[in-house]
């Protein structure tokens, strides 16, 4: 199976630029906003100092809470998952389920698409159950990799990591469809030599 999404249409906004340890006072993750049509898309809506932080620029891009169909978390640590009850409406992805209201509907993460534009795929290594949102865009594929990297520089050696090797080929895996990687606790890199694999 084609791993890239085969679209081309989906547009994104990074709502806020997460940090962790060393990189800023303690940790906040990265929180997305995607776009395809008229599924309207938010990424590990995680920790931040406030909601606001989330919401003040999605509100700049003309929408609410109540306009946001699906949210995708990449795993299920409170750092990244922490604010998805704003969005009540949404349909929330996780590795092995579509969750709304109070049903879920179980189905596998791997290839499953929102949109011919937005696949997930799944990419243990962080934690046994994280996965990836790949997005084609006009420019090329963003993937929405969670803490596959925390930011640019990795870490190199992931401190939680269940096993290196299995974090090594994800990261490989992504690296090798990705054009843009947004990372769980950083600015947006693009991959090349100096990744950490």
């Amino acid at each position: 199976m084609t791993t890239a999404p085969l679209g081309r249409s989906a547009a994104y906004t990074i709502l806020t630029t997460g940090y962790v340890g060393s990189t800023g006072p303690g940790v906040a993750a990265t929180v997305s906003y995607i776009a395809d049509g008229d599924r309207h898309v938010i990424f590990d809506p995680g920790m931040v100092p406030n909601r606001d932080s989330i919401l003040a620029p999605l509100a700049a891009a003309g929408l609410g809470p109540d306009d946001i169909t699906d949210v995708v978390l990449s795993h299920h640590h409170p750092d990244n998952t922490m604010n998805v009850g704003l969005f009540g409406r949404a349909r929330v992805h996780d590795h092995k389920v579509e969750y709304r209201g109070d049903q879920w509907h179980n189905r596998d993460a791997e290839g499953y698409e929102l949109t011919p534009s937005l696949r997930l795929i799944r990419t243990p290594g962080h934690s046994t159950e994280d996965i990836t949102l790949l997005a084609g865009t006009e420019t090329g594929v963003v993937a929405f990799a969670g803490d596959l990297w925390w930011h640019a520089n990795g870490p190199a050696e992931d401190p939680v990591a269940p096993d290196r090797a299995v974090l090594r080929a994800s990261r490989l895996r992504v690296i090798g469809v990705a054009d843009l990687v947004v990372p769980g606790h950083g600015a947006p890199f693009r991959p090349d030599g100096t990744t950490p694999r």
